[in-house]
């Protein structure tokens, strides 16, 4: 592969092939209303949202980011065994030990490949900090072909004691593969906010609570926990001041952008939020209405369908941001 160097005199990534999976159940708004006992049409108007993807069966986390992964690897035009690295970049894992990222690596047939595969774990903006550390393992030169995936299963953690949180999560994948023959990444940036640890939770799966010394209290915990309210009166008063940090840590302002990828939270706080910071809503992805909030898949699906819808094209400068639970804020601006 030829390398071409960007301004710096070092190598930088292109996003060279995109990839995604929806499972084969589609659920509507007024299925969840009916769950729900809920009028028609109040999940489509209280939140925006008119259908999600719930995986059933073999639609494993690891099954999901394979089918996005081959895509993505198939619209670059690169087959398993070129990749450098693979980062799984899951919201939720399929499992605590192995990585997400060493059951896909045997999935695509590369169990004996020797490829580094790992997790990147930043919940909802998980894909973000694994194309920060994909930016920089290819600016050093040690990677020229690197796969992030993001997949997640909302639907089995959602505690339908909480309808309004319950209500809005979808399911589903997307994969992007990076090369090393772009310019690079223009601008990244992360910000943690601990205040707001407690208004998104999900306490099982590690060491705190288990199984083994308490079934009850694990099984309760299985449950994702979320305080909506807290975690957007948090993000929205540290959010425009991180953003005007990032745009000067680009050299760059708003009117740059040419298309702006969200994280996919929910409708009501994409549209609050635009109108906050002032963003043009011409230029932003919204994908919520049609998948529901997709944890960390929500971005790099926001991706996949920009490009796929033709929303962006080659040489356009792309604004991907978002929150995530801790409270944390992060954002990349790269030139696709």
């Amino acid at each position: 592969m030829t390398i071409v160097q960007n301004g710096a005199g070092k190598p930088g990534l292109k996003i060279a092939g995109t990839g995604a999976y929806l499972p084969e159940t589609r659920v509507l708004s007024s299925e969840i209303d009916a769950r729900l006992g809920w009028p028609q049409g109040t999940v489509e108007n209280r939140f925006g949202l008119t259908a999600r993807y719930v995986a059933k069966g073999q639609e494993t986390s690891s099954f999901m980011a394979e089918q996005a992964s081959r895509q993505a690897l198939k619209a670059a035009g690169i087959v398993p065994q070129e990749l450098d690295l693979i980062l799984g970049a899951c919201g939720v894992m399929e499992q605590v030990i192995p990585s997400t990222a060493t059951l896909v690596q045997q999935r695509l047939g590369l169990g004996k490949s020797g490829i580094p595969a790992y997790d990147v774990n930043a919940t909802c903006l998980s894909f973000i900090q694994a194309l920060d550390l994909a930016a920089m393992k290819i600016q050093l030169g040690v990677a020229r072909s690197v796969l992030i995936f993001s997949a997640d299963i909302a639907s089995v953690g959602l505690d339908w004691r909480e309808p309004d949180v319950a209500a809005i999560f979808g399911d589903g994948a997307a994969a992007v593969v990076l090369t090393a023959d772009g310019n690079g990444l223009i601008a990244s940036r992360f910000e943690t906010y601990s205040e707001g640890g407690e208004a998104c939770v999900l306490a099982g799966g590690g060491t705190r609570i288990s199984a083994a010394v308490d079934r009850d209290a694990a099984a309760e915990a299985s449950y994702f926990k979320m305080n909506g309210q807290a975690a957007f009166r948090i993000t929205a008063r540290y959010l425009p001041r991180f953003l005007k940090r990032l745009f000067m840590q680009a050299d760059m302002h708003i009117a740059d952008i040419d298309c702006i990828i969200p994280h996919q939270a929910s409708g009501p706080s994409l549209t609050h939020g635009l109108a906050r910071i002032g963003l043009n809503p011409d230029h932003v992805i919204q994908t919520f209405s049609r998948f529901g909030n997709q944890i960390a898949t929500s971005i790099p699906m926001a991706l996949h369908t920009a490009i796929t819808e033709e929303r962006v094209k080659r040489d356009d400068v792309i604004l991907l941001a978002g929150t995530s639970a801790g409270i944390s804020i992060g954002g990349a601006i790269l030139r696709y």
